[in-house]
């Protein structure tokens, strides 16, 4: 669904905002720039941001009409410390040193009186890996790895199969949904994402149960 002033809708957002919420606000460091990796619709940026303020969040994603509807939820729901959107594709190897990662650290307003919120501390990703290829996530725990500092937190949320088998009847219908769309997508398994976070530095530190049969699943930098 979209509107006229670019504004898309994804449904499951007013789901599953607030539990994602009170996870972040337990987890996250209390400063700081967080780093959103797909940031779809930017339903989540609005939502978040004033609620996690003194923190800065600042929004991203590869595909043009998404970075268009966070720009038309950001005018309509303005927050000072929600940053301009960002172009980042984690399947890009050199994806976390990019100068317009640098550029927007910097040029927030927020920046000017609160030299802190230049660091990213923490990095959220909310339904991505499983629509995506198995790069994505690889790509993804490349660049945590090299932005986080020492207990810097990656925040991850969707369906994972746990030991090799789907959690519900509703994961495994939406498996082969999306396996049926593209070959590459698909409910990864939770061990596989903890092994290549764990070759990152990046621990497991906490699972949370979530809606609908999702997980909130998350790491810290460790060395």
């Amino acid at each position: 669904m979209t509107t006229t002033d670019n504004r898309q809708f994804a449904p499951a957002t007013l789901r599953n905002r607030e539990p994602i919420l009170e996870v972040l606000l337990e987890v996250l460091p209390p400063s700081g720039t967080i780093l959103e990796i797909a940031s779809g619709t930017g339903e989540h940026a609005v939502f978040f941001a004033p609620r996690l303020q003194p923190r800065q969040w600042l929004p991203s994603d590869p595909n043009p009409l998404a970075l268009d509807s966070i720009t038309a939820w950001q005018q309509h729901d303005p927050a000072p410390n929600l940053a301009t959107p960002i172009t980042i594709d984690v399947m890009k190897p050199d994806w976390s040193s990019d100068p317009n990662l640098s550029k927007a650290l910097q040029n927030h307003p927020q920046n000017q009186e609160m030299s802190e919120n230049s660091v990213i501390t923490s990095i959220v990703n909310i339904n991505m890996i499983h629509i995506s290829p198995w790069e994505a996530c690889l790509g993804l725990m490349v660049g945590a790895k090299n932005l986080l500092p020492l207990g810097g937190i990656l925040y991850l949320y969707g369906p994972f199969q746990q030991n090799g088998q789907h959690t519900s009847p509703s994961n495994i219908e939406f498996d082969a949904s999306l396996r049926s769309q593209n070959p590459a997508w698909g409910v990864r398994n939770l061990e596989e994402v903890v092994t290549v976070a764990e070759a990152q530095n990046l621990q497991l530190q906490q699972l949370f149960p979530m809606p609908a049969n999702n997980l909130s699943v998350i790491f810290q930098k460790v060395s």
